[in-house]
């Protein structure tokens, strides 16, 4: 379930956020049409979602982050917010379709019945497919372009459809039958999937004796079971079938669909403070990043003060990678492509990478991992037993080719910054240095306010390299150090790469709402293909254990996480400008350069803003989520004072500028207010 937090809060949030509500089916098309839904598939766990009536500020008090059961709904804990939190917490809980098989079955069938409406709407429409996702669902159909419009109509068909209580009759049949029945109605997408459904009988799913589709359920009884209140359609978006370009453009339609009204409301209030919060809006209004049509899409462009946050993120995670031991690195964005054979990206990642470029008759390739060149360096010198461990890392830009129609702000881009590191280890030591990722891992977390994580561990899949001792060995390396980190974790069995185990860490923002952050990745593989060896003890060749990691992620989405997590409202430590100065009149102004040129060199982020009445200036700084601002008339220059407003605790009152020099710092080191 979602356990939404209303905050009657008018406050702003330090460690603020949005949630972006994003469109994945919960399971794939093709097991939905074809296979049965598991009891395991309900037993999956709950997750928390806070939703604010206005953004506010929550600190984090403690020094360590808290790995939480990922059945559990995790509520605001009072003790551990600043006292700008108010007490009073109204929950509404929103089911999903993981704890609620009946939600479940609201949402499949509510695409049945829209596939329906359409259908009557629309005699010529062709009907896809139509999963539920996570808020809803959606279905895919061959027709004319849609409109708000046709939305509504659509809509208006399937409350009748609900409002006539119609069965849902489950019905098996051969493939022939299925084959016959299919024709005479002449679907061929329905023939298409038929083709790829390997299991038999063929099910199929009637809406009383007027429509059926393909489908293994599961289902509402009747169509009654639905509240007609309690769904709603969403939007239209162009989708290729079966996700080809090569293949025809359908139009699919979304819909959300919850087991009552108040779920529906609480979602759509939901919903509106996601897209309040949205990255992509507050990109542009805060002119932080921008992605430039005429130098293609998926492209970053780093502005100014987006530029200043990246560079406070990196200077951090490089002042704390060397504090632990790791080397830092610089590699190339290109090499040769029998590199990218030799790490097998070539025979298992080419659709993800770029054409190879011909240069003097050798062909290279922009590099979709920076693995294959810490190898690399590596293997410049011979090395000992006594080397080990050896950490690298590097800040490393990589390069995929994602499809436009898949390309979403930050969160998905085609060029874009890594914090990768690599650990090169003896077999004994996989346990402390994975303890050691999870220190740093928590460490960089805690800096912007992420204390609350979902931790999975996924184990040896079917088909693996490495021999079942080294697989049982480093799995359970990765247990060991999870223990004694503290952290609950899930066992994801048989989900790891065939390469090795693996850790992933989602981190919880402000709203609830769960992001793929951190992985740790056990490698058998990498180090067997570049033949990379060491001299053990009694001089003979060995393989080391190669160990990937990412903190971040990438720093382009974990930018994005950050900008709906705070809202756009920076903490004053990581704010691009920390303080604009505003001179009631231009005879000011003399005094007030000096003022930004004391604080500037003091390393505080200023601006000096002139040139409209004093009410507009304010009103503009509080539009760009300036922290604070140091207004200067006639008597603070008399003084040599500033009067100080801030965004978050508003009149602080009259300074004096050194004071006021003094509060900014000390609120920097100690992450809190001025």
């Amino acid at each position: 379930m979602f356990v939404l937090h209303r905050m009657a809060s008018s406050s702003r949030p330090l460690f603020g956020s949005s949630l972006r509500l994003p469109i994945k089916p919960s399971v794939s098309s093709s097991s939905i049409l074809c296979n049965p839904i598991s009891k395991q598939f309900y037993n999956r766990k709950s997750q928390s979602i806070y939703l604010f009536k206005k953004s506010h500020y929550r600190f984090s008090s403690s020094p360590a982050a808290v790995a939480t059961d990922p059945g559990t709904a995790v509520a605001a804990e009072e003790s551990n917010a600043s006292d700008d939190v108010p007490k009073e917490v109204e929950k509404v809980v929103l089911p999903t379709n993981e704890s609620s098989e009946t939600l479940l079955r609201i949402r499949h069938t509510c695409a049945h019945v829209m596939a329906m409406a359409v259908q009557k709407v629309f005699p010529d429409a062709k009907v896809t497919i139509g999963p539920w996702i996570e808020h809803g669902f959606y279905y895919d159909f061959d027709i004319e372009s849609l409109t708000d419009k046709d939305l509504k109509k659509i809509k208006k068909e399937m409350d009748r459809i609900i409002g006539r209580n119609l069965p849902l009759v489950r019905e098996e049949v051969t493939r022939d039958e299925a084959h016959k029945r299919i024709t005479s109605i002449n679907e061929p997408y329905k023939l298409e999937i038929l083709e790829s459904i390997k299991e038999e009988p063929i099910t199929i799913y009637h809406i009383g004796d007027e429509w059926w589709d393909l489908c293994a359920g599961p289902h509402v009884e009747t169509t009654g079971n639905i509240n007609r209140r309690a769904v709603q359609l969403e939007s239209v978006a162009g989708a290729y079938w079966r996700g080809d370009v090569n293949k025809p453009m359908l139009q699919r339609i979304y819909g959300t669909a919850w087991e009552n009204e108040e779920q529906l409301k609480a979602y759509l209030h939901f919903k509106e403070e996601a897209k309040r919060r949205d990255h992509r809006r507050l990109g542009q209004d805060l002119d932080l990043f921008s992605i430039q049509d005429d130098a293609g899409g998926g492209l970053v462009f780093w502005h100014p003060k987006g530029a200043i946050v990246r560079h406070i993120i990196e200077d951090l995670w490089k002042k704390i990678h060397t504090q632990r031991g790791y080397d830092l690195l610089y590699t190339p964005h290109v090499a040769k492509a029998e590199l990218w054979s030799i790490s097998g990206h070539l025979d298992f990642y080419k659709e993800n990478m770029y054409d190879q470029m011909n240069i003097e008759e050798e062909l290279y390739q922009l590099r979709p991992m920076n693995c294959p060149y810490h190898i690399l360096i590596y293997k410049r010198k011979p090395h000992s037993y006594r080397d080990f461990p050896i950490r690298v890392a590097e800040l490393g830009t990589v390069y995929r080719y994602e499809l436009s129609g898949s390309l979403h702000g930050l969160f998905r881009v085609r060029g874009f910054t890594q914090d990768d590191a690599h650990i090169f280890c003896l077999e004994d030591q996989i346990k402390d240095e994975i303890k050691g990722v999870l220190d740093l891992t928590e460490q960089m977390l805690l800096q912007f306010g992420f204390d609350k994580y979902e931790v999975n561990l996924s184990t040896r899949p079917e088909k693996a390299v490495g021999d079942d001792e080294i697989w049982v060995k480093a799995t359970g390396a990765l247990k060991d150090a999870l223990t004694d980190k503290g952290w609950a974790y899930e066992v994801d069995e048989g989900g790891g790469a065939f390469y090795g185990p693996k850790i992933d860490l989602k981190i919880e923002d402000a709203l609830g709402r769960k992001w793929q952050c951190s992985t740790i990745q056990v490698d058998f593989n990498l180090p067997q293909r570049f033949d990379i060896t060491y001299i053990d003890s009694n001089s003979e060749k060995k393989r080391p254990i190669m160990i990937h990691r990412a903190v971040l992620g990438s720093l382009e989405r974990f930018f994005g996480v950050l900008i709906e997590h705070y809202a756009g409202d920076f903490p004053l430590w990581l704010s691009p400008i920390q303080a604009r100065i505003l001179p009631v009149t231009d005879t000011q102004l003399e005094y007030c350069k000096d003022v930004v040129e004391k604080m500037k060199g003091s390393g505080i982020r200023v601006e000096l803003c002139t040139g409209e009445r004093l009410p507009k200036l304010i009103r503009n700084a509080e539009k760009m989520k300036i922290p604070l601002m140091a207004v200067v008339g006639p008597k603070e220059v008399e003084t040599g004072c500033v009067t100080v407003r801030s965004r978050f605790g508003g009149e602080l009152g009259t300074m004096e500028v050194d004071d006021f020099i003094g509060r900014i710092k000390n609120a920097v080191e100690n992450r809190t207010f001025v």
